[in-house]
């Protein structure tokens, strides 16, 4: 089987566009009926599901956005009555409310499929054992693999995150040959099997998939050579159900989108206008089969571009490249927009570092200024402060000439910087401090 469900991920364009047709008029019309926030919101904007008659009609649509979610916290925005919600994952909520995402029994299944499909184009199949480092709670990747991972015929080992020996100590003793987390996670757990005098490299371990954070292809190349394995990507987010939005297949080049559940647009995230295909901007999405929650146009901050394209694995699906940075994340200094991918992929391109940093922001005088911390491999570090401030100097002139930017780098030892067990925090911001 060269595809998990073949019928719509190598579906041609002419039947896609037909099928997102008649799903995207039923969402509508399902949210227009069942949400109060959809009703008014629609009126307000004078336009009603019957003007929707192409896809393109779509743009006429007012958007939704996370301040809307945290507004009708926890269920203004569910479609039906809770008696038929069998599940409810929600977001950390640290900048305020979470968000909240109730499912149907259709919606989990729909969401483990996703997953399915997801892990299967990884190269994941029913002979694998899966282990689960994602957290496994209210956080929408624990279950959201595990269940994916059912789906294939996996045996899961529900790990979770966290008690990195033992995780090592799973991959020895288990024989695991395939292991779900966030990308700085993976970091962490190579680094404590080194520790350990482990060589994951000799393990049955083969294959990564990872999420949930943005990482940039210079820690694709990290996590690989230290795990010795392929690292693939599975994107998705709270807002759409979880993870299993989009996925890489086996070429690497760029995220197919699961268009049969997803309609994905890219918009200038100012003026908000739909961009075309190969314009770089704000990823939109509409889901056109959830039940419990369907969400219209909803902006999720995260930039890229979408392109479509043949690809040799054979799906038609449309792409997106990998999450250049956040909207929210962009970082301006002295003016300029700086993404922390940015940072990372140039911290990354020096050998003499390892791959864990954190970006501080902060205030001298009227300016804003930015500096970096970055760890050093131990053998760098050991060569005296000759070395290290050599380091420093040729880190600090490639960000100035790639993004225009001084900052101040500073090598700091091995095993510095707090380890991530989930979602890695690089950007400290202490302006208002």
């Amino acid at each position: 089987m060269k595809h998990w469900d073949g019928k719509y991920e190598a579906m041609r364009l002419e039947e896609m566009e037909n099928y997102q047709l008649d799903s995207l008029q039923r969402t509508l019309r399902w949210a227009y009926e069942r949400v109060p926030y959809y009703k008014n919101k629609f009126e307000d904007a004078g336009v009603s599901p019957e003007d929707l008659v192409t896809l393109q009609d779509l743009a006429k649509f007012p958007f939704t956005n996370k301040a809307d979610l945290r507004d009708n916290y926890p269920f203004g925005l569910c479609a039906v009555p809770m008696h038929e919600v069998v599940r409810i994952h929600a977001s950390s909520g640290t900048t305020g409310k979470p968000i909240t995402g109730p499912y149907t029994r259709e919606d989990i299944d729909q969401w483990a499929e996703c997953m399915a499909r997801n892990l299967y184009a990884a190269g994941v199949r029913s002979s694998d054992i899966c282990q689960n480092a994602y957290g496994m709670g209210l956080f929408t990747g624990g279950l959201g693999f595990h269940q994916g991972a059912e789906n294939i015929g996996c045996a899961v080992i529900p790990a979770s995150s966290g008690m990195t020996e033992r995780q090592v100590l799973l991959m020895q003793d288990f024989g695991t040959t395939v292991l779900f987390c966030t990308p700085s996670y993976a970091l962490t757990i190579a680094e404590k099997a080194k520790d350990m005098g482990v060589d994951l490299r000799g393990l049955p371990l083969r294959v990564g998939i990872f999420g949930a954070e943005v990482w940039t292809a210079e820690m694709r190349e990290s996590i690989e050579e230290r795990l010795g394995i392929r690292a693939m990507e599975a994107y998705g987010l709270t807002e759409m159900g979880g993870p299993g939005v989009s996925f890489d297949c086996s070429e690497q080049n760029g995220l197919h989108i699961s268009e049969d559940h997803f309609i994905p647009e890219i918009i200038d995230p100012i003026t908000e206008e739909v961009l075309p295909l190969g314009a770089q901007g704000e990823l939109v999405f509409t889901s056109i089969r959830r039940q419990a929650m369907p969400l219209i146009r909803y902006r999720t901050r995260d930039i890229t571009t979408l392109r479509r394209e043949g690809c040799p694995c054979g799906r038609t699906l449309i792409k997106m490249d990998k999450v250049y940075g956040r909207s929210d994340d962009m970082l301006i200094i002295s003016g300029v927009n700086i993404f922390p991918s940015q940072i990372e992929s140039l911290l990354l391109d020096v050998p003499e570092v390892e791959p864990q940093y954190v970006i501080i922001l902060k205030k001298k005088g009227y300016l804003d200024t930015i500096n970096i911390d970055v760890e050093s491999r131990p053998d760098v570090y050991a060569a005296g402060k000759e070395k290290i401030s050599e380091i420093e100097e040729k880190l600090a002139s490639k960000i100035k000439g790639f993004i225009g930017v001084s900052a101040a780098v500073r090598i700091v030892p091995p095993k510095t910087i707090t380890r991530s067990e989930g979602k890695a925090k690089r950007v400290l911001d202490q302006r208002g401090m």
